[in-house]
């Protein structure tokens, strides 16, 4: 077992939105950050086609090349972009230890965690084939794409009724294709999708199949009381059923909520643990955005540049 160990001032772990931004500043700031990306370099945007809402873009931009963008722009102020995987930390001295791929040991005076989060998915093959092709996790960011046309959304929770109202204002009619009987959501969310007349709520109903050759056509479901099988004519399928944050590797050490996600102190990245600090959707399961994740990235990089410097002064 290889074990080299290795001393940095910043050690960013992720390479979303949150983690290169939290570099770019880290970097700049002479801090001389490492970056380890994780097993989805670039984090979720990787697997988005175009990008329209991130500032500074006016004709948009394909989610991999934006994060080359962000990658490029850390490593011109000298961040070391490395491709691994953390598999251990122990956060209970300083400096902190973190292994990635369980071989290479980093001891770090700081650690921003910017892991992310993951949709979770039905499960299907065409799922994963249709992905980006009229498949997508988010509404926000890709329902614009689907103006004037029909489309359908699977979930029951608060997130899954707040963006079937976000696509009922866009597209002319929204499948709600809803497991049980009944729904997760909170009451006021529920009326908000059951008085839309563009949202028809399929009660009891499970996608079977998503259709299409190169791009979504429509989706198979069938209720699981009568078993009756139904197509719907739709070009685009959003799946609602919740995210997994990628925290599960902290959790001996890092406050977190029930589902995972990491408690920061309000108004900062700081985490429970000095010297640690979290960005990003790895902490944010409200807004989840691009823009949201880089705003606490530069956060994050500020926090652990003023935490350096008061450890510099005692």
């Amino acid at each position: 077992m290889n074990q080299d160990i290795e001393r940095v001032k910043v050690l960013i772990v992720g390479s979303g939105p949150a983690g290169y931004t939290a570099a770019i500043y880290a970097s700049r700031a002479g801090l001389n950050p490492v970056l380890y990306t994780g097993g989805q370099p670039g984090g979720q945007l990787t697997i988005t086609t175009d990008v329209e809402n991130y500032p500074g873009y006016p004709d948009g931009i394909m989610g991999p090349e934006m994060m080359e963008d962000f990658r490029k722009q850390a490593e011109r102020f000298g961040t070391k972009v490395r491709y691994g995987m953390v598999t251990a930390v122990d956060f209970s001295k300083t400096p902190h230890v973190v292994t990635v791929d369980d071989q290479v040991t980093v001891h770090a005076d700081t650690v921003i965690i910017s892991t992310g989060a993951s949709a979770k998915w039905l499960g299907l093959d065409s799922e994963t084939r249709l992905n980006g092709k009229g498949v997508s996790a988010c509404a926000v960011c890709d329902g614009f794409f689907f103006r004037g046309q029909d489309v359908a959304i699977v979930g029951a929770g608060d997130t899954a009724c707040e963006e079937a109202s976000y696509l009922a204002n866009i597209c002319s009619k929204v499948y709600m294709i809803v497991r049980r009987d009944e729904m997760r959501a909170s009451q006021i969310m529920q009326n908000r999708v059951m008085n839309n007349p563009k949202i028809e709520i399929l009660w009891n109903t499970e996608t079977e199949d998503i259709l299409g050759d190169d791009e979504v056509t429509g989706a198979r479901v069938i209720n699981n009381v009568t078993k009756e099988k139904r197509d719907l004519k739709i070009s685009g399928f959003f799946v609602a059923i919740g995210h997994q944050p990628n925290t599960e590797v902290f959790k001996d050490y890092i406050h977190m909520d029930e589902s995972g996600y990491i408690k920061t102190i309000p108004g900062s990245t700081k985490t429970n643990v000095e010297g640690v600090f979290a960005c990003g959707d790895a902490q944010d399961h409200i807004y989840r955005q691009a823009v949201t994740a880089a705003g606490t990235g530069c956060m994050a990089a500020l926090d652990a540049e003023r935490y350096l410097a008061a450890l510099e002064n005692h």
